[in-house]
C-alpha cells in the first residue's frame, strides 16, 4: 500500500481524525439548531392539531347530540299531546338528561372559546323558554284533563318557540363549522410553515454538507480524491467496483472497513426493521381478531342458552297460568276477560316462536353439520318431504331441472334454504289458482359457481320492498292475513352468504315472485346425475321461518 508524503500545510496541522471531529462538531451544532427549530414547529403543529381533534371536533359531535336530545324532547311532547299516553314522555325526560350531559361536555371542550359558549347559552335559554312556556304547561294540562285536546294558540306558540330554537341550531352549526374551517386553515398554515422550516433545514444540511465536503477535500487533499470518486462510482450503481485503500492508514481503515460495514449493516437493519414491524402488526391484528372471535363465540353461546332456557321458561309459565286462570275461574269471568286471557296466551306462544326462530337464525354457520360435498338434489328432496302436506293441500306443482349440481356446503342449511323459499311460494299463493314453483339453475360466469332462481305465480312483492324482505322480523302483511314471524328470508340470506353467495329479489319478474341466489363453485364441474325428469312435487306446510313479511 502506498502512502502520500506528509505535507506541512493547513491539512497537516490536524490529523484526519481531527478534521472529522471538527466536521462532526459543526454538523452536531447544525443538527441541534435544526432540531430546536423543527421541534418548535412540530410542537406548534401538534398544538393546533390537538385543539382541532381533541376539543373542537368532539364539541361538534356533542352539539349534534344536544340538538338530537332537544328534537327528541319536542317529538315526545308532540306525541304526548296527540295521544295523552305517558309513555311518550320518556323521550322528553331522557332528552333532558342527554341535553344536560351534552351541555356539560360542550362547556368543558369549548371553555376557551367564549363566542361558541355564547351560542350554547342562547340555545339553552331558548330550550328553557320552550319547556317553561310550552312543554311543561302542556304536560300539566293534558295530565289534569286526561285528554289530548291542546289549545291551538298554545300549540302555535310552542311551534314558534321551537322554530326559533331550530334557527339557533343553524346558527350554532354554522359558527362551529366556521370555527372548524378557521382552525383547519390555521393548521394548514402551521403545517406549511413547518414544511418550509423542515425544507430549509434539509437545504441547510445539504449546503453545509457540500461546504464541509469541499473544506475537507481542500484540507485533506489528494488521499480523499480517490476515495470520493470510488465511493461515488459505487453509489451510482457500480457495485462490482473494488475500492483500493489509499492515503493515511487511519483513513484507509475507515474507508475500507468501517464505511463498508456501516453501509451493509444499515441496509440490512433497515430491511429487518421493516419486516419486524410488519410481523408485529400482523401478530397484533391476529391476536385482536382471536380475542374478538372468542368473545363473539362466548356471546353467541350465552345467547343460545338464554333464548332456549331463561327466556322461554317465563313465557311458558305465563301461558300455563293464564290457561289455568281461565279453567278455574272461567265461569266467573265475562267474555272480555276471556278475550284478554286468550290475547295473553297467544302473545306468549308467539314470543316463544320468535325466540326459537331467532335461535335458529343465530346458529346458522355454527351448530349445524358443517361443509361437505353434497348434491343439491338430496337437499331439495328432503325439503319436499318436509313440505309434502302443504303441497298436497294446495295442489302445488314444482318444476325442477332433471339434475342439480353438487356443491360444498351444509346439508341441513341447504335443506332449510329450499324449504323456506318453496314454503313462501305456498304461503303467499294467489287465492284463485294453485301454486306453481319453477326452479332454474345455470353456471355463474362471474363467480365460477352456480346461479339459482325460484319463481312462483303468487301474489308477488313490490319492488320497493326488495331489500326490506331480507331484514329479520320485517313483515309486509299483518299477522291476521299470513302467519309467521318474518325471519324466513333473513335466514335464507344468512345461509346463502354463509356459503359464499348472495341472494336478491328479481324486481323485473312480474308473474309473481322470483328469488335469485348464487352458491360456491361445485366440487365437480359436471352436475350430479339423476334419473328423475322434470316433475311436479308436493310438499308440506313450511315452518314459521319461511315468512318474508
Amino acid at each position: 500500500m502506498t502512502t502520500l508524503p506528509r505535507r506541512q500545510s493547513v491539512a497537516g496541522r490536524l490529523t484526519v481524525q481531527g478534521w472529522f471531529l471538527l466536521v462532526l462538531a459543526l454538523m452536531v451544532i447544525l443538527v441541534l439548531v435544526g432540531a430546536l427549530l423543527g421541534a418548535h414547529q412540530l410542537s406548534k403543529t401538534n398544538s393546533v392539531a390537538d385543539r382541532l381533534t381533541d376539543r373542537l371536533q368532539p364539541a361538534v359531535a356533542e352539539t349534534f347530540r344536544l340538538q338530537s336530545a332537544l328534537l327528541s324532547q319536542e317529538t315526545g311532547i308532540r306525541g304526548y299531546a296527540i295521544s295523552a299516553d305517558s309513555q311518550f314522555l320518556a323521550p322528553y325526560f331522557d332528552g333532558q338528561q342527554d341535553e344536560a350531559k351534552s351541555v356539560a361536555a360542550i362547556r368543558a371542550l369549548l371553555a376557551d372559546r367564549p363566542p361558541l359558549i355564547a351560542e350554547l347559552d342562547a340555545v339553552e335559554r331558548a330550550a328553557a323558554e320552550w319547556r317553561n312556556g310550552y312543554a311543561e304547561p302542556l304536560i300539566a294540562a293534558v295530565s289534569a284533563r286526561g285528554t289530548t285536546a291542546v289549545d291551538a294558540a298554545a300549540a302555535e306558540r310552542g311551534k314558534t318557540t321551537f322554530d326559533r330554537l331550530r334557527t339557533l341550531f343553524t346558527t350554532q352549526n354554522t359558527e362551529l363549522a366556521d370555527t372548524v374551517a378557521r382552525d383547519r386553515a390555521e393548521l394548514n398554515d402551521v403545517r406549511a410553515v413547518r414544511d418550509w422550516v423542515l425544507g430549509s433545514m434539509v437545504a441547510a444540511f445539504l449546503l453545509a454538507a457540500v461546504a464541509l465536503t469541499i473544506l475537507v477535500r481542500k484540507l485533506v487533499a489528494r488521499p480523499l480524491d480517490y476515495l470520493e470518486a470510488a465511493s461515488k462510482q459505487v453509489a451510482d450503481g457500480d457495485f462490482d467496483h473494488h475500492i483500493t485503500a489509499r492515503g493515511p492508514t487511519d483513513l484507509a481503515t475507515v474507508a475500507e472497513a468501517v464505511e463498508a460495514m456501516r453501509r451493509r449493516v444499515v441496509a440490512e437493519l433497515a430491511s429487518s426493521r421493516v419486516q419486524e414491524a410488519a410481523l408485529e402488526q400482523q401478530a397484533a391484528e391476529l391476536d385482536a381478531q382471536t380475542v374478538e372471535l372468542r368473545r363473539s363465540n362466548a356471546e353467541l353461546e350465552q345467547f343460545a342458552y338464554v333464548a332456549s332456557h331463561d327466556l322461554q321458561e317465563p313465557l311458558r309459565k305465563i301461558a300455563a297460568f293464564c290457561q289455568l286462570l281461565e279453567k278455574r275461574y272461567g265461569d266467573q269471568l265475562d267474555e272480555r276477560a276471556g278475550q284478554y286471557i286468550a290475547y295473553a296466551v297467544d302473545g306468549a306462544k308467539r314470543m316463544q316462536v320468535l325466540i326459537n326462530d331467532l335461535l335458529t337464525f343465530s346458529r346458522v354457520g355454527r351448530v349445524i353439520d358443517g361443509n361437505v360435498p353434497i348434491g343439491l338434489d338430496q337437499t331439495l328432496d328432503k325439503a319436499m318431504a318436509n313440505l309434502a302436506a302443504a303441497a298436497e293441500d294446495t295442489d302445488l306443482r314444482l318444476e325442477r331441472p332433471d339434475t342439480l349440481p353438487e356443491i360444498t356446503g351444509d346439508p341441513t342449511l341447504l335443506t332449510m334454504l329450499w324449504q323456506n323459499l318453496i314454503g313462501n311460494a305456498i304461503k303467499f299463493r294467489a287465492p284463485d289458482r294453485a301454486p306453481i314453483v319453477r326452479l332454474d339453475c345455470t353456471p355463474d360466469g362471474d363467480t365460477g359457481g352456480w346461479r339459482f332462481s325460484v319463481s312462483d305465480n303468487g301474489i308477488g312483492i313490490a319492488p320497493e320492498f326488495a331489500e326490506k324482505v331480507f331484514v329479520i322480523f320485517q313483515r309486509l302483511h299483518s299477522r291476521e292475513e299470513y302467519s309467521g314471524t318474518g325471519i324466513g328470508l333473513a335466514l335464507c340470506k344468512k345461509i346463502v352468504e354463509h356459503h359464499g353467495g348472495k341472494i336478491w329479489l328479481d324486481t323485473e319478474y312480474t308473474g309473481g315472485t322470483r328469488f335469485v341466489f348464487t352458491l360456491n363453485a361445485p366440487v365437480d364441474d359436471s352436475p350430479a346425475e339423476s334419473d328423475e325428469p322434470v316433475r311436479a312435487s308436493q310438499q308440506n306446510e313450511p315452518p314459521s321461518q319461511g315468512d318474508p313479511a
